[in-house]
């Protein structure tokens, strides 16, 4: 980014929510009046991948981001449990809704990426009220992507199976070189290295991720995905429950989940509501490789 571009994050506001075992930190800006928009981010980043985006759309709505429990400025020390449910999308997705709570937001439009869309799937599952339309980025649903493993998918994200294991072997093995795993990831999955990465969201990926206690916690959310999220889609399904509200499902082109998956197709069967979708010419970062058209296509679909 050079010195003539906007200010990081102008006009947007940085608080911390605390939370009965965990705490909230967010930024929210865009008028007060205007229509609510959480967005959610993923593995390994935190809220300020939605820096470009965030600026595209600040003048049409009400615009929430925060970090997600664990990640970010969010990564308490929160207890950990023998079936990870301190991690799992189910509280991950409460921690938003307490957050929406605690803002006066009964009822918001929804995106996620990566992680972020997993727990905005949970959350339009376990909370269908508080969701208008649902967007999630470069993902199909864990469920079914865990049933359809092969090679080719567990060469492309061996880190679903290498998070999995029992700490502290994971957190050991990367914390022996956090900053060189966290560079292999940001630039990996489709992607063509860090040069689509603004300086400032970079140097907050570091700070955040090479933390031991924020290694560990993303080491629990995969056991939780792994584990107590699979019970909880399971069971889901079982009962017939569906996302009510309508979804757009945005992939990239070079990605692993538009390769590998029928990412449209699978989220249709999850869905009540219209579901529809685009491939744009990105990787697994869309909304950093290509923020003004990733701004642009939620603008549209949540009009």
């Amino acid at each position: 980014m050079t010195s003539s571009s906007p200010p990081w994050f102008d006009h947007f506001e940085a608080h911390t929510l605390p939370l009965a075992d965990s705490h909230v930190h967010y930024r929210i800006g865009g008028p007060v009046h205007a229509p609510a928009l959480v967005l959610l981010h993923g593995f390994p980043q935190t809220h300020v991948m939605w820096h470009r985006v965030a600026r595209a759309l600040a003048g049409h709505y009400r615009l929430v981001l925060p970090d997600l429990r664990g990640y970010g400025d969010s990564a308490a020390r929160v207890p950990d449990a023998p079936d990870h449910a301190a991690h799992s999308k189910r509280a991950m997705a409460a921690d938003v809704v307490a957050l929406l709570d605690h803002l006066g937001i009964e009822r918001a439009f929804l995106c996620g990426h990566d992680r972020g869309g997993r727990v905005a799937h949970r959350l339009a599952l376990d909370h269908p009220q508080r969701v208008r339309k649902l967007c999630v980025i470069d993902i199909a649903p864990t469920l079914d992507m865990y049933a359809r493993t092969d090679m080719a998918f567990a060469r492309a994200y061996y880190h679903w199976f290498h998070l999995i294991q029992p700490a502290p072997l994971p957190e050991t093995m990367i914390g022996g070189c956090a900053i060189d795993y966290l560079h292999a990831k940001l630039g990996g999955w489709g992607g063509q290295g860090l040069d689509h990465l603004e300086p400032e969201a970079l140097a907050e990926y570091e700070r955040c991720f090479c933390r031991p206690h924020a290694i560990h916690s993303a080491c629990e959310d995969y056991r939780a995905s792994a584990g107590i999220d699979l019970e909880h889609d399971t069971a889901s399904r079982a009962r017939g429950e569906r996302i009510a509200c309508d979804m757009l499902v945005l992939c990239g082109e070079r990605g692993v989940v538009q390769r590998l998956f029928r990412p449209l197709e699978l989220w249709q069967a999850q869905c009540k509501g219209k579901v529809s979708g685009n491939t744009l010419p990105a990787g697994h970062f869309i909304p950093e490789e290509l923020p003004a058209e990733t701004a642009e296509a939620l603008r549209r679909f949540f009009a």
